[in-house]
């Protein structure tokens, strides 16, 4: 296949281009993509079956997006609490560095839909300074997670210089990088990138699929090269009406995930992103997805369910209640829903 810069310039950004490969209604879309930009590759172009199927979802605009009235533009509060342009500082000890307003494909979905790939989001090496600022300024901050957009998009020369920064800043002992790119545009992930990544432990990448047909050969050739270079890989898949919202298909994928080196770390709640309350689904569906994960499959391949709570509360995890009743003995029902007591008498 193509380098990856040539295939992200070959990417259909409009429905009228879309319909040269897929029956659509091009002129209803239109708005959407105005609105809430639009972006395919032609990689995860060629993953699409049919219209409506799970990866179509992910990727296609829907009017539905323009709908929504119910949730708010920055459901996470992020904008405020950025003491600096496009760095996000709601825990302690932790920031969240936004880096590049650029995506492989837009996911329907995102949290930040209001501004990526949009010239509501202005990134730049000065804007970046003034995060490093804020970052030498505050050393109680030891974790950065690195996102955007897409961290990964950047050139290689700009992502080895924005490392060397966070590397020089001695209070910073974690880096973390944000990624979809290993599953939406996965030959991105060069040998050559995932050297340059290696320079900089202890680094950790978490990722993005939400469908095990994301799972294809050239994404699992991307994670074992950046696996192959030591870099522990985590997924954080969104739970997706129509998209993974059954226990079956989160089975596959988290086992999927195991099998080519990439440890399931979060299933979300959809935020409530305006533009995707049609993609939210009840929390009662994801903890009855819990329960059939838990204790039916290995404890590696079981995620934390988790939602990022509205106006910046931070990430909450939501567990099936096995507990029945708490004393001197505590007693609970196990996976298959069996009575079991522990003694508590200490």
């Amino acid at each position: 296949m193509a380098h990856w810069k040539q295939l992200l310039a070959r990417s259909i950004n409009s429905p009228e281009q879309l319909a040269t490969y897929f029956p659509v209604a091009a002129e209803a879309l239109a708005g959407v993509s105005d609105e809430f930009p639009m972006r395919i590759n032609p990689y995860y172009l060629s993953l699409l079956r049919e219209e409506g199927d799970p990866l179509w979802l992910q990727a296609v605009p829907d009017r539905r997006e323009l709908a929504d009235q119910v949730c708010p533009a920055d459901p996470l509060n992020e904008e405020n609490l950025s003491p600096v342009p496009n760095l996000v500082h709601k825990y302690p000890d932790r920031a969240l560095f936004l880096v590049t307003n650029q995506c492989a494909m837009y996911c329907r979905f995102c949290t930040r839909k209001r501004k990526v790939g949009t010239e509501r989001m202005q990134i730049s090496r000065a804007t970046m300074q003034e995060g490093f600022a804020y970052l030498r300024a505050t050393p109680r901050i030891r974790d950065v997670l690195v996102s955007g957009g897409d961290p990964l998009l950047l050139p290689d020369e700009t992502l080895a210089w924005l490392l060397d920064n966070l590397r020089a800043i001695p209070s910073i002992q974690i880096i973390r990088l944000g990624s979809r790119v290993p599953c939406t545009l996965p030959m991105r992930v060069t040998t050559r990138l995932a050297a340059l990544l290696k320079r900089y432990h202890p680094l950790y990448l978490n990722t993005h699929f939400n469908h095990p047909r994301e799972i294809t050969a050239e994404a699992a050739l991307a994670c074992a090269r950046l696996a192959n270079a030591g870099i522990p890989l985590g997924n954080q898949t969104v739970l997706l009406k129509g998209v993974n919202d059954n226990a079956a298909t989160i089975t596959e994928l988290m086992q999927g995930l195991l099998a080519i080196r990439v440890r399931p770390y979060y299933l979300f709640q959809a935020d409530m992103t305006r533009g995707t309350n049609h993609f939210r689904t009840p929390v009662e569906k994801g903890l009855a997805i819990m329960r059939a994960l838990i204790g039916h499959t290995s404890g590696m391949a079981v995620p934390t369910f988790a939602v990022d709570a509205p106006g910046g509360g931070g990430k909450i995890p939501l567990t099936p209640d096995y507990v029945t009743g708490m004393g001197r003995t505590i007693t609970f029902t196990n996976y298959c829903g069996l009575s079991c007591s522990y003694d508590n008498n200490l």
